[in-house]
């Protein structure tokens, strides 16, 4: 009995607050993650936040069901939608897809995960996202320098990452929410929660006041 009433306790917090409990999912993804390879919890936060961050009860927290293609990023409200927008885009032939928490791009890591679903599992995208930091952070001697290669190597287009990753990072140092002065005004349609088409790099305003799409994860 005291097991159920635990568990009813459990199941009726999630429903008073399904967004949160949804950015739990990467939250906690990125700590175990993190406690299995070393690599610091707040760089895979910071990582998820700069990919996926989406305002959430006035503050800034990654989403898991999350995708990018052909320039426009979206949100979905489950796991299933976002599984059905990816079975659309691969029946059109179009591959090069970012999912999940940490964005990962099934065109050039696909091969690393058993199926293209796997990547929109929380906890196989932190492990995989992890490992590919630990060795970026080995190649380019720090954290910072790794997340703009997890970006891209190519350095007019990971400046701006590894600046956001900084702030990102900083905030998550400081234990301080982050805000977002001006929230976005998203668009609904059918299957999703917003769909970003300004050009740019990450779905978290860089400037502050727009949104644009995610950012891919490029080998």
């Amino acid at each position: 009995m005291k097991n159920s009433r635990l568990i009813l306790a459990v199941l009726m917090t999630l429903l008073a607050s399904p967004a949160s409990a949804r950015a739990d999912l990467c939250e906690t993804a990125a700590n175990r993650a993190a406690g299995e390879t070393g690599v610091p919890v707040d760089v895979l936060q910071a990582i998820a936040l700069t990919e996926t961050g989406r305002q959430q009860n006035g503050r800034l927290r990654p989403w898991p069901w999350a995708a990018n293609t052909e320039g426009r990023g979206h949100w979905f409200a489950d796991r299933s939608a976002a599984l059905a927008f990816l079975h659309e885009t691969l029946a059109r032939g179009q591959n090069s897809i970012d999912l999940g928490c940490f964005q990962i791009n099934l065109r050039w890591h696909g091969a690393e995960f058993a199926s293209p679903e796997e990547i929109l599992d929380p906890m196989t995208a932190a492990r995989y996202a992890a490992r590919h930091l630990a060795n970026l952070h080995d190649e380019f001697g720090s954290w910072e320098a790794a997340a703009g290669a997890y970006h891209s190597r190519t350095p007019r287009y990971n400046s701006r990452y590894r600046a956001r990753f900084r702030e990102m990072r900083a905030t998550l140092d400081s234990d301080a929410p982050v805000v977002m002065s001006t929230a976005p005004t998203p668009r609904t349609p059918p299957s999703s929660l917003f769909t970003g088409t300004a050009s740019g790099a990450s779905l978290v305003p860089v400037n502050m006041q727009q949104t644009t799409p995610l950012i891919a994860l490029r080998p």
